[in-house]
């Protein structure tokens, strides 16, 4: 089944921010294919993903379709983003180089505030074993004993679990216990600003939740990554108030140009990148 989208798409780099973010166990990405185990109203599927030039090729249940379509980014609009930002000084250049690149989405808003709680202050890889081993301590066993045997924690499992089974800091397992006994409806971008009355998660936090939820206009200006990128660029943070209404656009395209220098590819920007 194909799941369409406008061009250009750059499935590839959604797929390498799935693939580096994969919980063993839950998700995978080999061949380039992205599969994960999901709970759909039919009840657990295993899906696959395979992402193309016209969108993304969906093997499994139709019923995971609209997963995958955020999760991809497929409902995105390339071309209002070009003719937005694209003679942009510092974004316009970043755009031609990567015109395709879409914001990645999220399975559940519970699933991505999970991720995002776990993740702070630490690397991606690291977030990454952290949620492994929470997944195999308390994730549904899917009972098939294959290559994805888990699907991720409900809140219900998370808050039941016992303290050995957050293997991170202190405060940090009580904002994730704390989440998941709240249980926030998290159907929307809007919903994740009520996360910040909850212990443990800050404007960051919330802000990446709505960014993976849709909402077009996050900018993460607390971001150490943005931060970094910017600098590059010659730019700050006072730059993305003229990046509205899509500043979530400007974000991954500042997480894309890092990730390109740190790889050794050369800067790209409207003026010359800052070097220290």
């Amino acid at each position: 089944m194909l799941l369409e989208t406008a061009q250009p798409f750059d499935g590839a780099a959604v797929l390498a921010f799935l693939a580096a973010r994969a919980i063993d166990g839950v998700e995978a990405v080999d061949d380039g294919t992205y599969r994960r185990t999901l709970a759909l109203p039919g009840g657990p599927a295993i899906v696959a993903l395979t992402p193309r030039a016209d969108g993304v090729h969906l093997d499994g249940d139709p019923a995971a379709a609209p997963v995958a379509r955020a999760l991809f980014g497929l409902d995105q609009d390339p071309a209002a983003v070009r003719a937005a930002l694209g003679d942009d000084p510092i974004l316009g250049p970043l755009l031609r180089a990567r015109p395709g690149l879409r914001v990645p989405g999220a399975a559940s808003g519970f699933e991505v505030a999970v991720r995002a709680v776990a993740g702070q202050q630490i690397s991606v890889a690291a977030a990454r074993r952290l949620l492994s081993r929470l997944a195999e301590a308390v994730g549904e066993r899917s009972g098939d004993g294959g290559a994805l045997p888990l699907r991720f924690p409900t809140p219900a499992a998370l808050a039941a679990a016992p303290d050995e089974a957050f293997r991170m800091p202190r405060s940090r397992a009580r904002a994730l216990r704390e989440l998941a006994l709240a249980d926030p409806p998290l159907a929307t971008p809007q919903d994740a600003a009520a996360l910040t009355r909850l212990y443990g998660i800050g404007p960051w936090t919330a802000g990446y939740v709505a960014l993976r939820l849709g909402d077009p206009d996050v900018f993460l200006d607390g971001d150490v990554a943005v931060r970094t990128s910017l600098a590059r660029l010659g730019a700050t943070t006072a730059d993305a108030p003229r990046w509205a209404p899509f500043r979530s656009q400007a974000v991954l395209q500042l997480w894309a140009n890092l990730a390109n220098a740190a790889a050794g590819a050369p800067s790209r920007g409207g003026v010359r990148a800052r070097t220290g």
